[in-house]
């Protein structure tokens, strides 16, 4: 009910972790099959956290579960869907803090990656941001905030929004997927069961269909009129904007709630400010 709940701050703290422990070069055990058979502190670490998850977000639906049988009311939400829903579904006690810490961790340490990284970015290019004001200020006015509702009518900004995206994934090398079945692609033999991920750093710097693709340039994107969610379903994947939420099966779950949560903060954010860097603290793009 308030930011200042102590399950805010223990949320933010286990999703913290989370990042830090199952990215592509801190978390090796994922990609180097040798190291599942020895001792790591990447294993030790992971262990724990995945007994903090449960104590965390396990306590949590146990909480909901004791309301709802003394017949207290409790808001629709997550938790109370998956109570209600277990036995159709096949719940138990632990898909139901998995599932609430996929939600939790899924819906904030990513979404904030790529806002971090407008911000981050936007000071070096005042003439962009210009543009943005220009049309902020031509279309919503200065008597209210911009909305949901205003994107299709914001193609510059929703621009800006998919190019920090493509330039900025916070996920560069996508979530792991695993070959169903031997399989030869370019000449390239894969054998059932290889780990493969998405190298979007690359792909979204691809030269063959990117010019210039390690400039930020919104006009890329300005005759795209398609959200990033339908985008990232194509068939053609060659169509596709960028590669942030991942692909098929692995695809986000929470792509469309991301995506406005994004549009929000990026084209309020850029309503509300002109956004500069600090004098003599240059910012550092190193990724």
């Amino acid at each position: 009910d308030s930011i200042n709940d102590p399950l805010v701050g223990q949320g933010l703290r286990l999703s913290r972790e989370f990042m830090n422990i199952t990215g592509p070069v801190s978390n090796l055990v994922d990609y180097v099959p040798l190291l599942q058979k020895l001792p790591t502190s990447t294993r030790d670490r992971a262990r724990r956290l995945h007994a903090d998850l449960v104590e965390a977000y396990g306590g949590l639906v146990e909480s909901t579960y004791e309301k709802m049988q003394a017949g207290a009311e409790v808001k629709d939400c997550l938790v109370k869907t998956m109570l209600l829903t277990r036995e159709k579904e096949s719940l138990d006690e632990l898909d139901m803090a998995m599932l609430a810490t996929a939600f939790m961790i899924g819906g904030v340490e990513t979404t904030a990656s790529v806002i971090q990284w407008f911000a981050a970015t936007i000071p070096a290019h005042p003439h962009i941001q210009q543009r943005a004001h220009d049309e902020l200020d031509r279309v919503v006015g200065r008597d209210r905030l911009p909305t949901v509702d205003d994107e299709a009518s914001l193609p510059y900004c929703r621009a800006i929004v998919k190019e920090v995206e493509r330039c900025c994934n916070p996920s560069w090398l996508g979530t792991p997927h695993m070959a169903g079945q031997d399989l030869v692609y370019r000449e390239h033999f894969i054998p059932k069961g290889a780990v493969m991920v998405l190298n979007t750093y690359t792909m979204h710097r691809d030269p063959a269909r990117w010019e210039r693709p390690d400039v930020f340039d919104p006009n890329r994107y300005l005759h795209d009129s398609r959200s990033s969610s339908a985008s990232a379903v194509l068939p053609n994947p060659l169509e596709r904007d960028h590669w942030i939420f991942g692909a098929r099966r692995r695809i986000c779950p929470g792509r469309f709630v991301a995506e406005r949560e994004i549009w929000l903060a990026v084209s309020r954010m850029l309503w509300a400010f002109e956004v500069a860097g600090v004098a003599d603290k240059p910012i550092d793009l190193n990724e």
